[in-house]
């Protein structure tokens, strides 16, 4: 059974017409992001580009010719057309990852099924790509990350509890300023020893070539090197053929190194990151992020003022941190911007309250 499309309208027709530019913007998109990789991520950029391609040409046959005047391209898709072009960078990824999930498709007459069945597939390719560069970034990116954000809500609690119990300028100054020296440190000492261990554990839980040398020596058919590679994930019926295969080997060449199995835990340390990497990032970035809450004290402010421009400025600093963590977990910017925002201001809240506490007992 077919379904009749209704006689388009005028409305239906500029509606085609955006499609037409969020396409084009999409496909341009994908080719700069291309020209910036190279291998198997290049190759996939480039296919996704012919898929909008695909999907541009089915509005210009609606349409039946090139319209006269093509509507400007949304915004979020001319913010994903500079990044791409400007970064090529993870965020360009995580923003088209998100663009893909916002497809009008299911509920647009004129789109086919294949159309909003690609959009979907096309939001899993780029998840998968973005997922690479969330896995490169992931170690010292994470500290850097955590660290800013520390250092602007322990530091605004800090300067806002200090200064409700009614101390001077100058003190709440000197406080923040150890807050932040302390802070800093103890940060990114705790950072470098956290992946320090996490580096030597899997370090230690890595397949290694302890074994190699002695396999021109194992008995072909009372040996133990199955078991080596069940262990590394291997079925019993495989992993008996590999030994026997190694070993054989092993007898005709002694001098042979063969490889001794599937390693499981690859790309793990890129996940983990550098230890010492990581310990900079998170004292830089905790120092960064403490400075902020300070900075109306530095200039020479005091009493409200200070206070309410260091809750502005911590403000929109939550935001953009929040925001840059939404983009790289495919999540809702504004959302987990927010969410930043509620949290430090909640801290703030909480000792600031502490503090006018502590200085009314003792006045």
């Amino acid at each position: 059974m077919t379904t009749t499309r209704p006689e388009p309208t005028a409305a239906d027709r500029r509606r085609w017409a955006r499609y037409l530019a969020e396409e084009r913007a999409e496909a341009q998109v994908y080719r700069d992001l291309a020209r910036r990789r190279d291998g198997e991520e290049r190759d996939i950029l480039l296919a996704l580009a012919d898929a909008e391609g695909r999907h541009e040409q089915h509005w210009l046959d609606l349409l039946g010719s090139e319209p006269q005047r093509l509507p400007a391209p949304s915004l979020n898709a001319r913010t994903l057309g500079w990044m791409a072009r400007r970064f090529g960078s993870i965020f360009a990824l995580a923003l088209a990852q998100n663009a893909e999930q916002r497809s009008p498709y299911d509920s647009e007459p004129y789109a086919t099924a294949q159309m909003a069945a690609d959009e979907k597939v096309h939001r899993e390719v780029v998840r998968g790509l973005a997922a690479r560069g969330r896995r490169r970034l992931s170690g010292t990116f994470r500290a850097a990350v955590f660290g800013a954000n520390d250092g602007l809500v322990s530091n605004l609690a800090l300067v806002m509890g200090i200064g409700a119990t009614g101390v001077s300028a100058q003190f709440v100054l000197f406080s923040g300023i150890a807050g932040l020296l302390a802070g800093a440190l103890s940060m990114g000492a705790g950072e470098y020893v956290s992946v320090r261990s996490q580096r030597e554990m899997l370090d230690a839980t890595e397949p290694s070539d302890y074994a190699d040398a002695a396999f021109p020596d194992l008995d072909l058919d009372a040996n133990e090197l199955a078991l080596v590679y069940r262990t590394r994930g291997m079925p019993e019926d495989e992993a008996e053929a590999r030994a026997r295969r190694v070993i054989q080997a092993a007898h005709a060449v002694e001098d042979a190194h063969p490889i001794t199995g599937p390693v499981a835990v690859s790309g793990d340390h890129d996940v983990v990151g550098s230890a010492l990497g990581a310990a900079v990032s998170s004292f830089l970035f905790f120092a960064s992020g403490a400075i902020i809450p300070v900075l109306p004290w530095i200039f020479g402010l005091s009493g409200t003022a200070a206070v309410v421009l260091a809750l502005v400025l911590v403000g929109i600093a939550l935001l953009a941190t929040g925001a840059m963590v939404g983009l790289l977990s495919g999540a809702p910017p504004l959302k987990r911007g927010l969410r930043q925002l509620a949290i430090g201001y909640g801290a703030a809240a909480v000792t600031y309250g502490l503090g006018l506490l502590f200085g009314v007992s003792a006045g």
